[in-house]
């Protein structure tokens, strides 16, 4: 049979017998032959349906993709640089085949600069096109230093993003940690919860704990997969020397991690002065809030007196609340949404000095054994 298909439009399907009918399944006119009782439903509703069934669960990217992002990482240091990622959502998996880097703006930000970059990147997805290569966008990808990725903007770019694709991925990629012998590329996601809480701006307390959200809960990360074709695979091997050991082999056994360990610690005593600051915003709140409530209590004893001397005068009473008396007025409790980034960041900078004390030991040890030998 033949298939044509004209997205938002028309599905039309010839089979080669008849006879037929024509019917129309929510704003899609199909042919089809007269068969079967079953629900049709059309390609929307079946990939609505899809994504809400299959969460997802890996992202694979190809070899070449990671080879690009690395270069185009690599080369703009110590700029910070990002690009488009382009793929295709399968079920649970979320393939990555393609990416292109977005043009630096060299720190501008006007409206010609950011019509101009959109420009660029529809340019860039046609010429995809008219060559036969996956256009689909999926997400994008970003330079980090030191693993401090966890702001404000990258959550305003993964709502920007999900308005229109429901399942972005932002790969995040290190190049310094890299340097020390981890592939520092990791695949982040906002969970829904948050990103909820977050569309409507209710970071306070009781909202967090209504919705029983903590600091953990604002990135996901997903799993990386990087897969090569055949061909690739069969090359690879082919261009494999058969010496014991190489240049990057020698690499690890480097003993000086001291540079990147005092960056770690230094970016970490930073957060802890902003996570203190933090907490004496809130703090300064609740000083304020029990002082006020103080206030109230007072103004409210008062005011009770004087309705039963008013009481015993058979006077009429005066209303226990008073709107426009400044002590009523609420007070605004600060957002907790930085304090959760910071903490966040803290966990991270923790995790990577573990991680590298831990690689630093273990040379330490393996050196000493050597050395006895």
């Amino acid at each position: 049979f033949f298939f044509f298909l004209r997205v938002g439009v028309e599905v039309e399907l010839s089979l080669s017998f008849p006879p037929f009918r024509r019917f129309v399944v929510s704003g899609h006119t199909a042919t089809m032959a007269d068969a079967s009782a079953a629900p049709i439903r059309s390609f929307a509703q079946a990939a609505a349906s899809e994504e809400i069934s299959t969460p997802l669960r890996v992202v694979q990217i190809d070899g070449l993709v990671v080879l690009k992002i690395i270069k185009h990482c690599k080369e703009c240091m110590p700029a910070l640089v990002t690009g488009q990622l382009l793929g295709l959502d399968i079920g649970s998996i979320l393939e990555v085949t393609n990416c292109f880097p977005f043009p630096s703006r060299g720190g501008e930000e006007d409206e010609e600069v950011d019509a101009d970059g959109a420009n660029y990147q529809l340019e860039m997805m046609r010429c995809l096109r008219e060559v036969n290569v996956d256009n689909n966008t999926v997400g994008w990808y970003q330079s980090t230093y030191m693993g401090s990725y966890q702001t404000v903007e990258l959550i305003e770019t993964f709502l920007n993003y999900q308005e229109n694709i429901k399942r972005c991925v932002c790969i995040i990629y290190d190049p310094l940690r890299s340097g020390q012998g981890v592939l520092a590329l990791k695949a982040l996601k906002l969970k829904d919860g948050f990103m909820d809480l977050y569309r409507n701006q209710n970071f306070i307390g009781e909202k967090l704990r209504e919705k029983n959200l903590t600091w953990l809960d604002i990135f996901e990360e997903i799993p990386v997969k990087i897969s090569n074709s055949p061909l690739v695979s069969a090359l690879m091997t082919e261009l494999d020397t058969e010496a014991p050991a190489t240049q990057s082999d020698y690499d690890r056994l480097v003993m000086s991690t001291n540079p990147f360990m005092e960056r770690n610690l230094e970016f970490l005593i930073e957060c802890m002065d902003d996570l203190s600051m933090e907490q004496q915003k809130f703090q300064y709140y609740y000083r304020n809030l029990s002082r006020q409530q103080a206030q109230q209590q007072a103004w409210l004893q008062k005011r009770r007196s004087e309705n039963m001397a008013r009481h015993a005068a058979g006077e009429d009473p005066l209303p226990e609340e008073d709107p426009n008396n400044p002590v009523f007025k609420p007070l605004i409790e600060p957002s907790r949404l930085d304090s959760y980034l910071i903490t966040n960041q803290i966990a991270n900078y923790c995790s990577q000095i573990n991680g590298f004390a831990g690689q630093s030991f273990s040379k330490i040890y393996l050196m000493d054994a050597v050395h006895d030998d």
